[in-house]
């Protein structure tokens, strides 16, 4: 039997459409290092230290709040949390509209990079600092112009000063600073403002605040009259422990907060959210109280790192740096296997918040086996 030819087709078959191209992100976004979350454990045995969370369970009143404002979440928060602003406004001494609410202190830190910054601008921050400074930085165009720390882990302002240049929009100082736990005094703030422009924004990053013990701690509230390119960044995350609610908020000059609200993302803040806030702020004594708990547990430990021959500097947020260098990778696998997630930062250090005694206790032992390892017989521990 004959094969069968084939014959033409029945209808031309249609060209092969064209190759689309890809989708093209700005190329500043294609070598963002992603945010590292802090470690969570992989039972109930461990416990986290990785995160800068309170160890104690929401407040009661919070947790009520939260139950009844459950029943209205199929509506719209207010846009601009106007119950959340009075509420704040008063805690600070302040009007309201000197307060602008946002998803976390984070995105107001990107607000107002955003709303500052023009491509080819820079902003001046410390290095090693929250590593989402630089990221949004750069996201928005801007140029992060790091500034390292001093030796004991505290910001250089006035290597910050010289830092600045025609091009630069914003600095970004932290006191307490994430991740050393360092502050800064009011009397050497307020000396590193006289010499900054104008016009140049200064966000002061008071996250952990409540935490901070300086002698000479820095008063924002005062100096925020005398110098008005000082934006304060605040949030609920850490003393009021509200971290899983991501709620922070912003105190500046009113005329820079109008023109902020117009940009800010509509029911950038949740319902849930802004009802939490409320009542914790209504908790003040409580609050205060798990704070000094805290403090007085983070005294305690960084004595004991003191004793065992770390240099620890002066933590004055509810965690401590370990200046661990090469071996901060596996320092923090060691504290896993003990009983503890701590977070690492490849090459320079490990950030160990303060938790349950607990847990503080076995990051102290993994801490007092590694304290030979990166020292010398004798030799003072120091920031590498």
């Amino acid at each position: 039997m004959a094969s069968r030819i084939p014959g033409p087709p029945a209808f031309d078959a249609p060209p092969p459409p064209p190759e689309t191209p890809p989708v093209r992100l700005r190329k500043e976004l294609l070598d963002l290092p992603a945010h590292v979350p802090g470690a969570v454990g992989a039972t109930a045995a461990v416990f986290k230290l990785s995160a800068n969370e309170l160890p104690f369970p929401p407040l009661p009143a919070v947790i009520a709040a939260i139950h009844d404002a459950a029943e209205d979440v199929n509506r719209y928060p207010q846009v601009y949390g106007a119950r959340l602003l009075r509420a704040l406004a008063t805690h600070h001494g302040v009007v309201e509209d000197q307060v602008l609410i946002g998803n976390g202190a984070v995105a107001l830190a990107e607000l107002l990079i955003r709303s500052m910054c023009s491509p080819g601008d820079e902003v001046v921050h410390p290095w090693r600092c929250f590593e989402a400074y630089p990221a949004v930085a750069r996201a928005n165009g801007a140029v992060s112009v790091p500034v390292p720390l001093r030796a004991d882990g505290s910001h250089d302002l006035a290597a910050m000063a010289v830092a600045v240049t025609e091009r630069t929009r914003v600095i970004v100082v932290a006191a307490p600073a994430d991740p050393t736990g360092a502050s800064i005094t009011h009397t050497d703030l307020l000396a590193f403002l006289e010499v900054v422009p104008v016009d140049v924004m200064v966000i002061l990053d008071e996250s952990y605040v409540q935490f901070d013990r300086t002698a000479d701690r820095i008063d924002s509230r005062a100096l925020m009259p005398i110098h008005k390119n000082v934006v304060v960044l605040r949030t609920f995350s850490n003393a009021y422990g509200l971290a899983g609610l991501r709620i922070g908020y912003a105190l500046a000059r009113r005329r820079l907060v109008r023109v902020l609200r117009r940009v800010s993302t509509p029911f950038g803040v949740s319902e849930l959210g802004q009802v939490a806030a409320m009542a914790a702020l209504n908790q003040t004594a409580l609050v205060e109280s798990r704070v000094a708990e805290i403090v007085a547990e983070r005294d305690r430990v960084v004595a004991a790192l003191r004793d065992q021959g770390w240099d620890v500097g002066e933590p004055q947020g509810n965690f401590y740096w370990l200046p661990l260098g090469e071996r901060s990778s596996l320092f923090a696998r060691d504290t896993v296997q003990s009983g503890v997630t701590v977070r690492p930062f490849p090459g320079e250090g490990v950030r160990i918040s303060i938790g349950e005694p607990e847990a503080n206790d076995i990051a102290l032992g993994v801490a007092a086996r590694w304290v030979r390892r990166v020292m010398s017989p004798g030799e003072p521990g120091g920031f590498a």
